[in-house]
């Protein structure tokens, strides 16, 4: 009989391919104050926590801050006190699938690349950096809608991946007067990275993500301020029916890590589109990159 493999564009690729060479770092005796400016800086996530010896001793990252902002602790915390767990590694020879595996299984959105010879960090593997080279290969592919050239035939068409068929359905909400306290409880409990602000009749006038709770941190803001004082508008949204490479392409001009996703009209926020939804999916923007096997069996 034939067997047939699904067999992802990443396979055959290791993590020394796409990761990242710079790693930002800084000494666990760091204020919190000095690791925003970092973040915000270098437009990271977040940031290796190392010893004295330059051995990494943890990760702190946007929720662990935006943790630190509601828990009230002042921002010259040494950042070694909110260091949230062991940074998880993979080496350069290691595959890129099994680096995203153990991404998703660990709910993470980054891994450090740890020297051959284990004594050294030599780069960092992220979201962007992955979605970043789907949509390149979805640049030379001919099938693919990335490249502008039409289709010839219905049947590539169809070969096109929508929006719907990767989005998280689903949105986090919240009215125009919620305090940043309540919006810290609401991403932490869902494990959401952003929600969106909506009027009395449920119509979206902004988005409040961490980074945005990170930035009132850092300013000063207190806690119970309303979610007005600090929500960026308009509300970065694309079609459910849109193509996913359209969405891709916003996401990495734009340097955002989600679109939220409208249907309907009047537009009714109906899910969101994250950089992990699209390399969870093992594909850039159409089926032609998933290629079957056909393997003789018995």
């Amino acid at each position: 009989m034939v067997i047939v493999r699904q067999r992802s564009v990443l396979a055959g690729l290791r993590v020394r391919e796409v990761m990242r060479r710079r790693v930002t770092r800084l000494p666990g005796k760091a204020t919190l104050s000095h690791c925003i400016n970092q973040l915000v800086k270098n437009k990271i996530s977040a940031l290796l926590v190392i010893d004295g010896e330059e051995h990494p001793i943890g990760v702190v990252s946007k929720t662990d801050l935006i943790g630190a902002f509601y828990a009230g602790l002042p921002l010259d915390t040494r950042i070694d006190q909110i260091a949230a767990g062991e940074p998880l590694f993979r080496l350069p020879d290691d595959s890129l699938e099994s680096a995203i595996d153990l991404m998703h299984g660990k709910g993470v959105h980054r891994l450090y690349v740890m020297g051959a010879d284990g004594g050294r960090i030599v780069g960092k593997l992220a979201y962007p950096d992955i979605v970043a080279l789907l949509y390149r290969y979805c640049r030379a592919c001919p099938n693919s809608s990335a490249t502008g050239r039409r289709s010839a035939t219905a049947a590539a068409d169809a070969q096109r991946l929508r929006v719907s068929e990767v989005m998280t359905a689903g949105v986090l909400s919240c009215p125009l007067q919620t305090s940043l306290a309540e919006v810290v409880e609401q991403l932490t409990a869902r494990r959401f990275g952003a929600v969106v602000v909506t009027d009395a009749a449920d119509v979206p006038q902004g988005v409040l993500s961490k980074s945005d709770l990170v930035l009132a941190y850092k300013h000063g803001l207190g806690i119970n301020h309303p979610a007005t004082a600090v929500m960026q508008t308009p509300v970065l949204s694309c079609g459910r029916d849109d193509l996913l490479t359209t969405a891709l392409r916003q996401m990495l001009l734009k340097d955002v890590q989600r679109l939220f996703v409208h249907q309907g009209q009047p537009p009714r926020m109906v899910g969101v589109l994250s950089l992990s939804d699209s390399v969870r999916f093992r594909s850039g923007s159409c089926r032609a990159c998933i290629s079957g096997r056909l393997i003789a069996g018995e």
